[in-house]
């Protein structure tokens, strides 16, 4: 079976892209889906998606963690997927699809791919963390000295803990640099180590960073280890609305593979 993909990546979060629109791919492959995202003997990517058609829309998501499992909404692999979309012709600035978790806006802004995400209308507090869905589960913990903590092994101790059932948990460790600035850590479930970046934790963090008070915008900078994403949101009876995460999303290489 001859394969054709695309590499994506925004800001390090990678993805493998399979235009799927002829529904040819394995789907029930997870083996497959397994080894395309293998770093040695694969193409290598934090996860594998989809691009299908829709009835109503301009396309379908449909997202693979990196382990075959089929997974929640994954905010980064969306912005890929919009400009995926673009590079094959089929939408132009603007994107209206369906993913996991429902419908999805997208646009072009300034060589960046703003996703509309889901409204949130709870935050959960807790003594040492706080848990925000973003259309993924988000565990969201301050820390101090962020570049030196050992985020995969607590990270994996959180993702397993009795804190989450089986399904688990995505973990972020946080630190505040200024009054709308965060740097951000994330353990990925599926993924099982930390990734460079995490679109729906970045979200997750932003908002769980309103809610308690440690900032009072609404246009929050998360920096990440590969690189930097903008939220933005509106609040309104303590639901966050409008909320978009906005960032790069770049083609790495394309090819053909022979499976």
């Amino acid at each position: 079976m001859q394969i054709q993909f695309y590499k994506y990546q925004g800001t390090g979060n990678d993805f493998v892209m399979i235009d799927n629109r002829t529904n040819s791919f394995p789907k029930n492959n997870t083996k497959l889906i397994e080894f395309l995202c293998d770093r040695r003997f694969g193409i290598g990517g934090d996860g594998l998606i989809l691009l299908e058609n829709h009835k109503k829309y301009d396309f379908t998501m449909v997202y693979y963690n990196s382990d075959g499992s089929t997974s929640t909404m994954c905010g980064n692999g969306g912005r890929c997927l919009v400009a995926f979309a673009k590079q094959l012709g089929i939408i132009e600035n603007e994107a209206h699809f369906e993913a996991s978790d429902g419908y999805h806006f997208a646009k072009f802004e300034n060589n960046l791919i703003a996703l509309q995400m889901i409204d949130v209308s709870e935050v959960k507090h807790f003594n040492t963390h706080d848990f925000v869905y973003t259309g993924s589960p988000h565990h969201v913990q301050l820390v101090s000295d962020l570049k030196d903590f050992d985020v995969k092994n607590t990270g994996k101790k959180l993702r397993y803990s009795d804190l989450y059932d089986a399904s688990g948990c995505n973990i972020n460790f946080v630190e505040q640099e200024n009054t709308d600035t965060f740097s951000v850590r994330t353990y990925e479930r599926g993924v099982e180590d930390e990734t460079l970046s995490c679109g729906t934790g970045a979200t997750g963090v932003a908002i769980a960073m309103r809610a308690t008070h440690k900032t009072d915008a609404k246009r929050i900078n998360i920096n990440v280890l590969g690189g930097k994403l903008i939220i933005s949101f509106d609040v309104e009876n303590d639901v966050y609305k409008n909320v978009f995460l906005t960032g790069p999303a770049e083609l790495v290489f394309a090819g053909s593979l022979e499976v």
